[in-house]
């Protein structure tokens, strides 16, 4: 069933299938409810699967691995395809990850608003590591910044002269801070599972995770009681539209 939405203030009419379950013996309101837990609180598995324990549904904490897997990514592109056209300045920035053991970096780019435009996990930051990051950034978004915000790291103003040289390039640490806080979820989700065992399993978490978790998280400071409220149940529509599902009943 292709399902539609109009939503005052995110452009105009967004048409999208949601993914199959084809196969799959529980039903969707119980998988994206799962994944949807995993992905916005900082929680394991483990404690998915007791969650959805207290709530009579019975699963294990594989089968909520697995479906994490599967969905995250799909549910993360179906959020970003019904997000507003990106504004035409872009914050890049760049943070070290443990991952095994050793230092890694990721890359992340979001627009004024804050929005997340791209991630992406590497071993190092120098110029081929911004290039790369640069030209995944232009090919995934389809359009080129009127201008980029970065801090003072040399491999961004020597990846912008040969990748954008047109687009105007502000290196200053202090005009970067949109992106430097937009870290602080991940950090706080890194913590939490205590590390990455590998650059694909922070790669691909992250991909997911980066387009789910923000969705939940409008800048509520801003807003009042009402208007919070009244955000969330039209992010929660969205969600139920891009998974394919109705809300889960309490348990009596």
């Amino acid at each position: 069933m292709i399902l539609e939405l109009v939503v005052p203030g995110r452009g105009s009419l967004v048409s999208s299938a949601p993914p199959s379950y084809r196969g799959h013996r529980y039903p969707v309101e119980v998988i994206s409810h799962c994944v949807w837990l995993y992905f916005r609180f900082p929680l394991s598995f483990r404690e998915v699967e007791e969650l959805m324990l207290q709530r009579g549904v019975i699963l294990s904490h594989e089968t909520v691995r697995r479906w994490c897997m599967k969905f995250g990514q799909a549910y993360a592109n179906g959020l970003r395809r019904r997000q507003p056209r990106p504004g035409d300045k872009w914050h890049l920035d760049e943070v070290f990850v443990k991952i095994n053991g050793e230092r890694k970096y990721l890359w992340r780019a979001v627009d004024a608003d804050g929005t997340v435009l791209d991630i992406l996990v590497q071993g190092r930051r120098d110029k081929a590591a911004a290039r790369r990051f640069f030209r995944r950034l232009l090919k995934g978004i389809g359009a080129v910044p009127r201008v980029i915000i970065t801090d003072k790291l040399r491999s961004y103003g020597a990846a912008h002269r040969e990748v954008m040289p047109s687009v105007e390039h502000r290196s200053h640490k202090g005009l970067n801070n949109r992106a430097e806080n937009s870290h602080q979820p991940t950090r706080q989700r890194e913590r939490a599972m205590k590390g990455f065992r590998s650059v694909g399993a922070a790669q691909r978490f992250l991909a997911a995770f980066s387009g789910i978790s923000p969705h939940f998280r409008p800048r509520r400071h801003l807003m009042t009681t009402s208007h919070y409220r009244a955000e969330m149940t039209i992010r929660f529509t969205i969600w139920d539209q891009v998974t394919g599902a109705t809300a889960l009943p309490t348990a009596a």
